[in-house]
């Protein structure tokens, strides 16, 4: 999957990131999600930290995390990823064959 995004910084300042695989998936999910934000336990994905921190190191993007307890048979914590930063999809390449 390839991805192109438009996003604005704190300073009004726009560009354009072109993303591929998880890290587009991860950023239209979170850009879907809006002020909800997104957990594994939503939007099922194998390594969202990951992608988290390379939506926010290699491309720096303003995500905040809030850490949340939940119940059940595995008690425990997880993480709720919100997307600070603008972001508007621009356009959707499918990959070549």
């Amino acid at each position: 999957m390839d991805q192109t995004f438009s996003t604005t910084d704190s300073n009004g300042q726009q560009r354009t990131l072109n993303l591929r695989g998880r890290n587009a998936w991860a950023l239209l999910e979170l850009a879907h999600a809006g002020e909800n934000g997104c957990t594994p336990i939503d939007h099922p994905g194998p390594r969202w930290s990951a992608y988290v921190h390379n939506l926010r190191h290699v491309y720096g993007l303003n995500i905040e995390t809030i850490h949340e307890a939940h119940t059940g048979p595995f008690p425990g914590n997880h993480a709720r990823y919100i997307l600070k930063s603008g972001v508007a999809i621009v356009a959707d390449t499918p990959n070549a064959a």
